[in-house]
């Protein structure tokens, strides 16, 4: 041994025998610095560190800022306090409500104490704790693991570790206390208010009615906040503001929908429009559907605002949802015992991709195809998940093409094309793109027996005559959904129609899109060419297809 590592180890013996002199004496507060560890790999930036005596230990973690901890070993509770929207608030968890170890006869030394072991099981995670009883003070790193002594030790899972690093003795007067100026709130509004200030909920719709009626004109949607009201009814349209940074965080958009007396599952749509071209789907709802490109499919039927051209961008669909069979309004006009209905259908799918970080606002719309006076009420929220460390990046969002006849009410045709033909167009991508791809999203209709509906259909898409696609989209879960669907007809077999299988969709659901890697597309001219083999028509009856399909990825 050379003499270093002995000088240090004699150090070691001399500080360990003045810490529990001091401790002895009950009369001195004590530092004690954790470390934490994650696969055995130092986590540099997350330090605790608690202050603690006899009676009360405060804890403070370097990784949270607005937060503190404080344990009284005397009142036998933990106090939480937190500054949230600049208002602080406290919670108190008595001793008796914590988890209960298990002790086994397991001991350590740890910095020259005599350790304890003990174990616990909290959420289904393995918990080891060391802890000694021969100092007089208490303290703890964990506001769940308070046992009658000072811990030295934490193991999670085997995996996360904390570890006292060091103990020294202070020589303070000052009181360790939690907050006396906070508003003493319950565990559960805690953590609601905890959870509510971390990111940002833009409220867009606050119960908007959505149905049909002739008093909705087309007027010119200009101004910021104010909803507008399109297709007889059938869309509504807001201008929102975006928070600031938008680039460096995550989007959701939240869709809470009850039925209003319309009692049939609905297509629907969250959608919004692209700043990139001349012309969009908003100069379709100021000026009527001669605004916009039309083409015509092999029969001469036009399908107005479908494809992407030079000067225009069709809508880019943020989220494909179905409404449910009445839920709300008919939960009381259809009483079955053991059936208890949901209040209403919330929906809630990631757009980070979709959303811009060039623009700072944007306009947000839903629309539900309907024919009912009554319809369906909304409320739409677009939620912001800041991430600090997250890089500034530049996204390239390039709406495609859409058959969501968003207009239906308005006069736009529905996606029947591909009975006798196929979606073809051109595009061009004219900068350089990380991680290029397709958000493709499909769904069949036609509700009758023969309809595509009810039947597996084949869905391929050719970039520049290759197939870059084929599915054949399918949901076999729809009865899973059943307590959303109270006016859905029951059958004699004992299925109900919110049960049967359908292509991709089930009512009272989202239907997420397909993603499609275009990595080694060149810049340049290209061509698509969507193929579905759509069903035939059955006297007035025909199918079609809602497919929708937009260019994601990072400018480089």
């Amino acid at each position: 041994m050379s003499l270093k590592s002995f000088l240090k180890i004699l150090f070691s013996i001399a500080m360990i025998i003045s810490l529990q002199k001091s401790f002895a004496t009950g009369t001195s507060s004590a530092k004690i610095i954790y470390e934490q560890f994650e696969n055995d790999k130092l986590q540099k930036d997350k330090i605790i560190t608690v202050i603690c005596n006899s009676n009360a230990a405060s804890i403070s973690n370097s990784s949270v800022t607005n937060e503190n901890y404080f344990v009284d070993y005397v009142a036998r509770n933990t106090v939480k306090t937190g500054i949230f929207n600049q208002k602080n608030y406290s919670v108190f968890t008595s001793f008796d409500s914590l988890p209960k170890p298990t002790t086994t006869n397991d001991t350590a030394t740890i910095l020259g104490f005599l350790c304890k072991k003990i174990t616990y099981n909290i959420f289904s995670n393995s918990v080891e704790v060391w802890f000694t009883t021969k100092s007089q003070v208490k303290g703890t790193p964990s506001m769940n693991i308070v046992p009658d002594g000072l811990v030295l030790k934490y193991v999670m899972n085997g995996s996360r570790k904390i570890i006292a690093k060091s103990i020294s003795i202070i020589e303070t007067n000052k009181e360790i206390s939690s907050s006396k100026n906070s508003v003493k709130v319950s565990d559960a509004e805690y953590a609601a208010i905890q959870i509510q200030s971390r990111f940002t909920a833009i409220s867009v719709f606050q119960k908007e009615q959505i149905n049909f009626d002739d008093k909705w004109k087309n007027e010119k949607a200009t101004q910021s906040n104010i909803t507008y009201h399109f297709a007889k009814g059938n869309v509504i349209l807001k201008k929102i503001k975006l928070p600031e940074h938008s680039s460096k965080g995550s989007f959701f958009v939240k869709l809470t929908d009850w039925s209003n007396g319309d009692a049939y599952d609905r297509v629907g749509s969250v959608f919004t429009f692209s700043a990139n071209k001349q012309k969009s789907m908003l100069d379709a709802f100021e000026n009527g559907l001669q605004a916009i490109p039309f083409f015509k499919d092999k029969n001469g039927e036009h399908y107005q605002g479908t494809i992407a051209t030079n000067d225009y961008a069709p809508s880019i669909e943020l989220m494909r949802f179905f409404t449910s069979f009445g839920v709300n309004y008919f939960n009381k006009k259809r009483i079955i015992k053991g059936y208890d209905w949901a209040d209403s259908v919330v929906y809630k799918q990631d757009v980070t991709s979709l959303i811009s970080s060039e623009q700072n606002e944007i306009w947000l719309g839903v629309y539900i195809g309907n024919y009912d006076k009554g319809g369906h009420k909304v409320s739409l929220e677009l939620d912001f998940y800041p991430e600090e460390d997250q890089p500034e990046t530049k996204k390239f969002i390039a709406p495609l093409f859409s058959t969501v006849n968003i207009l239906e009410a308005a006069g736009q045709n529905y996606g029947k094309l591909f009975l006798n033909d196929s979606l073809k167009m051109n595009f061009e991508i004219n900068d350089s793109i990380n991680d290029l791809t397709m958000l493709y999203t499909t769904t069949g209709h036609g509700g009758w027996g023969g309809g595509d509906e009810f039947n597996p259909k084949l869905n391929q898409i050719f970039v520049d005559g290759k197939l870059v696609f084929a599915a054949t989209p399918w949901r076999t879960d729809c009865g899973t959904y059943r307590l959303l669907n109270p006016a859905s007809g029951n059958f004699p077999d004992g299925l109900s129609s919110s049960d049967f299988s359908r292509s991709n969709w089930c009512p009272g659901t989202l239907t997420t899109p397909y993603l499609i890697p275009l990595k080694k597309l060149s810049l340049g001219k290209h061509t698509l060419q969507v193929a579905i083999d759509e069903g035939k028509n059955e006297g007035g009856s025909f199918s079609h297809w809602c497919v929708s399909g937009v260019l994601v990825g990072t400018k480089k």
